[in-house]
């Protein structure tokens, strides 16, 4: 067996046993979770677990953090139309708000964040994992997209950084008020209202010569 074979193998174990780890903490909470039912989870033995990450609390930070990871990549996914918006930008930021809104309400994200509710006086640092490898660098990502919208004549976003903010703000502000702070699940033509309203605010503010239509 080749070298690559063994490191491919031992990187795709480690995978499982994080999202194993993820799946139990997320059903039972860090305190109620053994390391015997993340390596049933994942379908490794339990010294391989702890091989791979010494011990749970490393084991639920480094899960925290790859979960956090994924949640990101799939979210700068949804930015992607906004490198071509074409004629309609109305159109192109809604459809990217409602992916955004879907990605906040899937149950990944949201076991994400009631771990990170319910954790974080037991593990502090988790904070800046989840913010560094979420929020944080999703902002960054928006704000770039609509710096590049401005440039090319589409916004009149003088701050960028602002812009995202706010428009971040409009779709997870009323989304946490009509979902009950996650514990009601909305309905797709919910979320397509709550992303239709966030366009239609956010180009009143940072559109080029946006009609006042309700």
């Amino acid at each position: 067996m080749s070298s690559s074979t063994v490191s491919r193998g031992r990187i795709d174990k480690r995978q499982a046993i994080l999202e194993g780890a993820f799946t139990v903490f997320a059903r039972q909470g860090y305190a109620q979770s053994c390391v015997q039912e993340i390596a049933d989870e994942a379908g490794v033995a339990k010294p391989t677990v702890y091989n791979h990450l010494t011990d749970k609390a490393t084991l639920f930070k480094h899960a925290m953090e790859a979960t956090a990871r994924t949640v990101l990549n799939d979210r700068l996914a949804a930015l992607d139309p906004l490198g071509n918006p074409g004629a309609d930008l109305r159109s192109t930021l809604e459809e990217v708000a409602h992916a955004l809104l879907r990605l906040h309400t899937d149950g990944r994200s949201c076991a994400l964040r009631r771990l990170l509710h319910s954790e974080i006086t037991r593990f502090p640092e988790i904070l800046d994992i989840v913010l560094e490898s979420g929020p944080d660098r999703l902002n960054r990502a928006l704000a770039d997209r609509l710096a590049r919208l401005t440039l090319a004549g589409h916004l009149r976003a003088t701050d960028p950084d602002l812009a995202a903010e706010q428009l971040m703000a409009l779709l997870i502000g009323p989304l946490e008020v009509r979902s009950q702070l996650g514990t009601r699940q909305m309905d797709d033509t919910e979320l397509r209202d709550v992303a239709q309203a966030t366009v239609r605010t956010f180009l009143r503010a940072w559109g080029l010569d946006e009609p006042n239509t309700p």
